[in-house]
């Protein structure tokens, strides 16, 4: 553990009712953590004075980080800057950047600028100002006793761009004379005992100041190496030397060494390899290619994505056939099967995945048992398939069935199905 502890505080009745999900601290930490910040207490408030007033009252002995996100916007429920005001002995005064912001962004977007607004750029003057590029409300930055308050608003892609562009930089500066870098192995496959046996006397050989993470997901395994040294040249020779070892170790389930998500792994494939690839949806209803879309640039190699939920459609536009259907069920390998090779013909790409599936219960006349999902994966010579049984809810199975399919594209292109 690290010697400097954090606390996050959310702000908002809305979190504490369920009305809204609260993603902000789980990424907030995620962040610090990379940093080498260590996060003790995560705690959520309503819009209540006291209550905020208390949370920090109960924070700031044990924590030399807080980081609050919430009540910042213009509304009258909006209480944090006020109270941070108050708690803090400061005034409020009109920041000149701030305002000059806002009065640019209204114009831009042809809306006027009201009194309200310009409360948006009044800020604290015991704070530093953490700049908004992404919206009206500004972060703040307290200082109090040699710890740090930084409050932030609550919409998550404000947060997240203060945070990356204003507050870890900072925050490195302000705790850290060593440097911090991190290495990922992403590993599909095999589970983390597995993992943790095979590589068991290199994690053993790691000297103090490099730790290591397994990171569990969805058919999936993460591990970060994280080092800590005041030589950065030395450190990241070090570092690099570990993550070569365990990557060579665990060969095959190896599927990058760089901290990426899954889609952007196989967007390298493809365009390195010059490759297309289709998809043909059905339970998934399209989310495979959301997921393959988040990537600029996917356009070089995705053809598309048909989304065949009904029978009929599966027919008529991917040519599977009536009596396939009728003997085997829409969910089945024959289906899939087919579904693969139309899409691999109607979108003119050199691979094609289809799935049909079953993600929970929807009626008496299911031919299959829930969670049951059948994948097809082709190209001009072969086509396979590969049955998988899902045992979450609806949502938790779309998430699952789409990590896979992408898994079934990236050992498929790979020769290793």
């Amino acid at each position: 553990m690290s010697n400097i502890a954090a606390a996050i505080i959310t702000i908002g009745d809305e979190l504490l009712i369920g009305q809204v999900t609260d993603t902000n601290s789980g990424w907030i930490a995620q962040r610090l953590n990379q940093l080498g910040i260590d996060v003790l207490r995560r705690v959520a408030v309503g819009d209540d004075r006291a209550a905020i007033t208390g949370a920090l009252d109960e924070e700031l002995p044990r924590a030399s980080l807080i980081i609050i996100t919430g009540g910042l916007g213009p509304t009258a429920d909006d209480i944090t800057k006020p109270l941070l005001n108050e708690y803090f002995g400061g005034k409020m005064v009109v920041d000149a950047r701030v305002l000059e912001h806002l009065k640019a962004l209204f114009t831009k977007r042809n809306r006027p600028f009201l009194d309200r607004n310009m409360k948006q750029a009044e800020v604290p003057d015991t704070c530093s100002v953490l700049f908004n590029a992404m919206g009206t409300a500004p972060g703040m930055w307290f200082d109090k006793d040699g710890k740090v308050i930084i409050s932030l608003p609550g919409v998550p892609f404000e947060m997240k761009s203060i945070m990356e562009n204003e507050a870890l930089p900072r925050l490195r500066e302000r705790f850290f004379s060593d440097s911090i870098i991190h290495r990922t192995i992403i590993t599909a496959g095999e589970g983390e005992s597995f993992i943790a046996d095979k590589i068991q006397d290199l994690e053993e050989a790691l000297p103090a100041n490099i730790k290591l993470a397994y990171l569990p997901g969805a058919g999936m395994v993460r591990l970060r190496l994280t080092g800590r040294g005041a030589d950065l040249v030395t450190l990241t020779q070090e570092l690099d030397h570990r993550q070569q070892q365990m990557a060579g170790r665990l060969g095959k389930i190896v599927l990058s060494l760089e901290d990426e998500p899954l889609e952007r792994i196989l967007w390298a494939w493809f365009t390195d390899h010059h490759a297309t690839l289709g998809l043909a949806e059905s339970c998934t209803g399209g989310y495979i290619g959301h997921h393959i879309t988040q990537v600029a640039g996917s356009s070089d190699y995705f053809k598309g994505s048909m989304v065949c939920y009904q029978e009929e459609v599966k027919e008529n536009l991917l040519g599977v056939q009536a009596d396939t259907i009728a003997q085997y069920g829409a969910i089945s390998e024959q289906t899939a099967k087919e579904m693969a090779v139309g899409a691999l013909k109607v979108l003119k790409s050199d691979y094609a995945l289809s799935i049909t599936g079953l993600l929970d219960k929807a009626g008496p006349k299911d031919r299959v048992e829930t969670g049951t999902v059948w994948m097809a994966m082709a190209n001009k010579s072969t086509v396979t398939t590969k049955l998988f049984r899902l045992p979450y809810d609806r949502a938790q199975n779309k998430e699952l069935a789409t990590t896979m399919a992408m898994l079934m594209i990236w050992r498929f292109v790979h020769g290793e199905l």
